[in-house]
């Protein structure tokens, strides 16, 4: 047992308190050090280090909003939609409640993207970061599924045909896609078996795991150190006589106190969103989800949310003439991997013998089921970039400057799919989508290669810092 701490005697109210606590329940003034006060980050943060603290904000603010709708909801398909118009109309507050949440969901995947985005800039995921990078994309799988879950729920038009068409996606996996989805919908038909399993899993199940991925998240992070714009290890260089980083400033109150900016900022867009245009033109709240589910009466178009589109729009561009050239770019990248990729003697062997598999599974399936397994695998492919990125730098800054003009192009192209993942299908959007798709993929398979050509600046021995 450790020994006991005294207040000073006549010591304020809030000191002798402190010490009571601390006394009871040091475990938690430990925790306290370990990753506020004595968390040295680097000094150089800049404007995307906010998104972080954002996401964890808008989680907190999700998980409250979401307990106070649990309260009012009803997950029965006879009274869902009217549980919903009730919270809206009826519960003091309750309109104010439902938009901070179906706004979060929108702001979440905002702030999400672009802390992914910062991430790959500046080489976040890069050793000795690979789980920090990798928990993350895991919270990336569970926020997809807690928001396709929670989409469903208002019962709506758009919720109701929506989840019909993703559900129904899953029927084109050979040998159990049947089963499969018959198992996700809990019916025939999407009913009301399909919402209250829908609905324990948006509400404890998947929160649950988002929770710990989160939690490992941060304890990873808070290990290795954080990355910063330049790409430089802070832990490299110490004071000898205190051991902190020299480049390095605690996390609190400093960067605590400057993420208040980001969250003042994201506040005040939040709060016009929620006051002025909830539905944003449709994009964060679909017109179509104001009308009750019917499944009598189809919608003129089905689209996910905007979040998804990117991703659905893979998966539409798929035809068969996209999969023979599928097969082409697995072929050319398993080449290159081999010739310029560095690797090992039975790693070669590894991928050349995977590409065949591949080329030829691609053959014997059809072009629906490869639509479903290339929108699964542009989310997972995110998961090998520590090991798809052969730069012997980090950061942006210190790459050949045409690199920017290619991580350029590649956003560019993620928001016109999404665009496309909008609207009706078309002969020409339908082209662009396969462009899109194959820069998409041809980004990440051929970056062992063309992520180590060209020429490189030299990364400083301290970080870049001008105050401000």
């Amino acid at each position: 047992m450790a020994e006991f701490k005294e207040a000073p005697a006549g010591a304020p109210v809030a000191t002798q308190v402190t010490v009571w606590l601390q006394n009871r329940f040091p475990t938690a003034f430990d925790a306290y050090r370990v990753h506020m006060s004595e968390y040295y980050a680097p000094k150089n943060f800049n404007f995307w280090y906010f998104f972080g603290s954002l996401a964890l904000l808008v989680l907190v603010m999700q998980i409250v909003t979401g307990i106070f709708l649990v309260m009012h909801y009803k997950p029965d398909a006879a009274k869902a939609f009217e549980s919903v118009e009730y919270i809206m109309r009826d519960v003091p507050w309750g309109w104010l409640v439902r938009y901070m949440h179906s706004t979060g969901a929108s702001a979440f995947f905002i702030v999400v993207y672009l802390h992914m985005w910062r991430g790959m800039i500046y080489g976040s995921y890069k050793k000795p970061r690979e789980l920090i990078w990798i928990f993350g994309c895991a919270i990336f799988l569970c926020l997809m599924a807690e928001a396709f879950m929670g989409y469903l729920l208002p019962w709506g038009q758009m919720s109701y045909w929506g989840a019909q068409v993703i559900i129904n996606l899953f029927a084109a996996i050979p040998f159990i896609g049947e089963d499969l989805s018959l198992l996700i919908r809990g019916d025939y038909v999407v009913g009301d078996a399909t919402l209250n399993r829908f609905f324990s899993f948006h509400v404890i199940a998947v929160p649950l795991v988002l929770l710990g991925l989160v939690v490992a998240h941060l304890l990873a992070l808070h290990d290795v150190g954080s990355n910063n714009p330049d790409g430089v290890e802070i832990k490299a260089r110490k004071d000898p006589l205190t051991g902190i980083p020299l480049d390095g400033i605690p996390f609190h109150p400093y960067h605590t106190v400057h993420d208040i900016v980001g969250v003042s900022v994201f506040l005040f867009i939040f709060s016009a969103i929620i006051f002025f245009a909830p539905e944003l033109g449709g994009y964060f709240l679909e017109y179509n989800n104001f009308i009750p589910a019917d499944p009598l009466q189809t919608p003129a178009h089905i689209a996910p949310v905007w979040y998804f589109t990117p991703y659905y729009s893979m998966l539409r561009a798929v035809t068969d003439p996209m999969v023979n050239v599928f097969a082409a770019v697995v072929a050319l990248a398993a080449v290159l991997a081999v010739l310029k990729g560095g690797l090992a003697g039975k790693w070669k062997v590894a991928v050349l013998v995977g590409a065949v598999v591949v080329v030829v599974a691609l053959k014997v399936f059809d072009a629906k089921f490869w639509g479903v397994v290339v929108m699964g695998v542009a989310v997972m492919v995110l998961f090998p970039l520590p090991w798809l990125d052969r730069s012997p730098v980090k950061s942006i800054r210190y790459r050949p400057s045409w690199n920017k003009w290619l991580y350029g192009i590649f956003v560019l192209n993620f928001l016109v799919l999404g665009y496309l993942g909008m609207t009706p299908p078309s002969a020409t959007g339908t082209l662009i989508s396969q462009i899109g798709t194959m820069y998409y993929f041809g980004f990440f398979l051929l970056m062992p290669w063309w992520s180590r050509i060209g020429e490189f600046k030299a990364v400083p021995d301290r970080v870049t810092f001008q105050p401000h």
